[in-house]
């Protein structure tokens, strides 16, 4: 598994990397955007605001997706970033767990899976907080396996069930057909959830985000059904997201450009509530603002800068 002939996404470009970017959009090395503890992930994983620790989030540029509505634009199609060895990262990887992160939060980071098992390996040894893979759902289980025995907790975005849709405005008709099996993989590698009672914290096991669409709530319907009819109880929490901001390129689809109603939401809250799909967190309408768009200023990465 390297970058000469990337098969890392579902895209399967092939792409050499060491001579130029794949479908990803992405070196041969790691590009990241910033390394800090945020509080807005789900409460099992950042704590809450009052807490003094948080999420230790490392968000990684470029994106094997083409979402229209993607809130990390500037990192995922800019690629705005810096490079990293995987020594860095591992370096970064020990300083948020200094800083007081529950976890080591890796964010998009399937299109430097190679670089990333490098620098885990350098560290795991010190790291004593678990390690969560946050992506968008859209993965190879090939590639999902090389990270079986790394990753404790895997957080995906579960998008789309309807090709159409996932074609629309991911670019990306397969999506379901890859992300499905890719969350079963998931479940399957983190088993039964485990808590660190005390906190309130997840130590293991995989949670099911999904976030509501304008004009969707039928789809985001049909994928909860999947979710009851496929997984095993007990190993898994579902975050349904009220959040969906219309930024980026959500102007070239006026159907989702705005924000989704509280009738929308809260016809697939009530779905997974009779579905028995309680196991989780809702969101508050009011949830839908900016303050879940981060800032990319480097912010945790300064001394890896360069300037030459």
């Amino acid at each position: 598994m390297d970058y000469t002939c990337c098969t890392l996404c579902p895209r399967m470009c092939k792409a050499d990397r060491t001579a130029s970017s794949g479908y990803c959009g992405c070196p041969d090395h790691i590009l990241a955007a910033r390394a800090a503890l945020p509080h807005w992930e789900e409460p099992c994983i950042s704590g809450t605001s009052n807490d003094q620790g948080g999420s230790g989030a490392v968000f990684f540029s470029g994106c094997t997706l083409r979402c229209c509505f993607c809130q990390n634009h500037t990192i995922s199609s800019g690629r705005f970033g810096t490079p990293l060895t995987a020594g860095q990262l591992g370096e970064t990887f020990l300083r948020l767990q200094e800083q007081g992160a529950y976890n080591i939060n890796l964010v998009t980071a399937t299109q430097y899976v190679p670089d990333i098992l490098k620098a885990l390996d350098l560290v795991r040894h010190k790291l004593t907080i678990p390690v969560v893979y946050n992506c968008g759902g859209y993965e190879r289980i090939e590639t999902l396996k090389k990270l079986d025995g790394y990753v404790d907790i895997y957080l995906p975005d579960l998008k789309y069930c309807d090709s159409g849709i996932s074609a629309r405005y991911s670019n990306a008709s397969d999506y379901f057909a890859f992300a499905a099996p890719a969350v079963e993989e998931m479940v399957r590698q983190t088993g039964e959830l485990i808590w660190d009672e005390p906190h309130k914290l997840l130590k293991k096991g995989t949670i099911i985000r999904h976030m509501v669409l304008p004009g969707c709530r039928t789809d985001s319907i049909r994928l909860l059904h999947w979710i009851k009819d496929t997984l095993p109880d007990g190993h898994y929490l579902i975050s349904l997201l009220s959040q969906y901001t219309p930024v980026f390129h959500s102007e070239k689809h006026p159907e989702i450009n705005r924000r989704i109603t509280s009738f929308e939401y809260q016809k697939v809250v009530d779905a997974a509530i009779e579905l028995g799909l309680t196991n989780g967190y809702m969101q508050e309408k009011s949830s839908a603002k900016e303050e879940y768009t981060p800032s990319f200023q480097l912010e945790g990465l300064e001394a890896f800068i360069r300037h030459d």
